[in-house]
């Protein structure tokens, strides 16, 4: 491995942690800066009603302004008063000196514990010389039975084109 090889899985894990401690403190800009301009964020492998897919940068803030838009008007999207998404076991490949795949392991927790977990598919792209999201696949292999998050997708779905 070169030192080049390391900095950019570096910069890799870099990007991968930000989409998570943005999302958590609904820190819109800065989530949005994880992603290319042409990015897909999407579920994969959820009920219908849970599914979501977004292409580019703009249709990302839209979707996660209207979480903090919902709070703002007190209707939150979840009930839950705090999120962390815990990452674990990423594996990271170097496609090219500008292209690579990931697949990291996470696990979210509210004030009820563990609540949700999964694994992020991730394509990734260096971009004047950061690495940015280019697609990334969200599944989801475990919610629990009382879960802060069962409607919150539902219910951010639901809310679309009505902001």
């Amino acid at each position: 491995m070169t030192n080049e090889d390391v900095l950019a899985r570096e910069g890799i894990r870099d990007v991968i942690a930000r989409y998570n401690m943005a999302g958590d403190r609904l820190r819109i800009d800065d989530f949005v800066a994880c992603f290319t301009h042409d990015a897909i964020l999407e579920s994969d492998r959820v009920p219908a009603d849970r599914a979501f897919r977004f292409v580019g940068r703009e249709a990302i803030r839209e979707w996660q302004t209207q979480w903090l838009d919902r709070a703002a008007a007190g209707a939150p999207v979840h009930d839950a008063n705090f999120v962390r998404h815990h990452l674990t076991t990423s594996q990271i490949d170097l496609v090219t000196r500008d292209e690579a795949t990931a697949r990291t392991y996470w696990q979210a927790w509210t004030r009820i514990g563990p609540d949700h977990a999964g694994y992020y598919l991730d394509e990734l792209r260096r971009v004047n010389g950061h690495w940015l999201i280019a697609h990334r696949r969200v599944r989801m292999d475990w919610e629990a039975a009382e879960s802060l998050f069962k409607p919150a997708i539902e219910r951010s779905m639901a809310m679309r084109g009505a902001i």
